[in-house]
């Protein structure tokens, strides 16, 4: 029982003994890296002045009113080119009515608003129009007068003429005695009359498109009444015919009836 306690007295002590020492050594190495902090700060503080440092600044721009810009935006804009005091300047090389040699590039029945080529005036393109200050007279030099290539005006053709409709061939028409609108009757010749000739005499006729009677032949009837037929058959009138809009010739043939006397 008592060598319980003894040895239980010397486990306490040594675990005292270890403790103080472990507490004494973080003190130590506490101490320790305060002092080499603080020295470091000091030492630090003493070479600021020997270091080469670099101060950068950050400075905001400073705004520029709206209407500044837009004024500057348009005085770069309208700056012109400056040109030759000595030269006129055209934006395009209008001629002049009495010269001949400088040729317009279109034919345009509107007032061009540029003004005219002045003769014996060294003229050159450009983005405005403006007269020389001091003219410089043309020829040879710097300054030339600047043509444009001919233009060659093109009579515009003349529109094609009007096709004429082509003429129909004549259409048959049968017989045509009912459709005249005047059909004068054949003279009884003397001699038929003596000879008691009768019968009827068919004519062939063409008709134009007018409806008068162009042509006419006997097809067949007694020869002594042939010629009275034919002759009354060329008096005759009809009505114009048309096919599709368009006035046709008829052929076609009247028929003479001859009672003997």
């Amino acid at each position: 029982m008592f060598d319980n306690l003894v040895e239980s007295s010397s486990h306490k002590d040594d675990i005292a003994r270890k403790g103080s020492f472990i507490g004494i050594t973080a003190l130590i190495y506490g101490v320790l890296m305060v002092a080499f902090f603080v020295a470091g700060i000091y030492w630090y503080d003493a070479h600021l002045g020997q270091m080469e440092l670099e101060l950068t600044t950050l400075v905001a721009p400073v705004p520029v009113p709206q209407q500044q810009k837009e004024e500057v935006q348009q005085k770069q804009e309208a700056k012109p080119v400056k040109a030759d005091q000595n030269v006129d300047v055209r934006k395009e090389l209008i001629a002049s009515v009495d010269r001949t040699e400088l040729v317009p590039k279109e034919v345009s029945a509107k007032a061009s608003d540029v003004p005219p080529v002045r003769r014996g005036v060294t003229t050159v393109l450009g983005s405005s129009d403006s007269n020389a200050a001091v003219a410089m007279p043309s020829g040879p030099g710097t300054g030339t007068v600047v043509t444009g290539a001919p233009v060659k005006i093109v009579d515009e053709p003349p529109p094609p003429p009007e096709e004429k409709p082509k003429p129909r061939a004549p259409i048959s028409g049968g017989v045509l005695n009912g459709k005249a609108i005047s059909l004068p009757k054949p003279a009884y010749p003397p001699i038929a009359r003596a000879a008691h000739a009768a019968g009827t005499v068919v004519v062939q006729v063409l008709i134009d498109e007018n409806g008068s009677v162009v042509s006419a032949s006997a097809v067949s009837g007694h020869p002594l009444l042939i010629n009275a037929a034919v002759s009354a058959a060329r008096q005759a009138r009809f009505s114009p015919t048309k096919l599709s809009g368009q006035p046709v010739k008829v052929t076609g043939v009247i028929q003479y009836n001859f009672v003997a006397q």
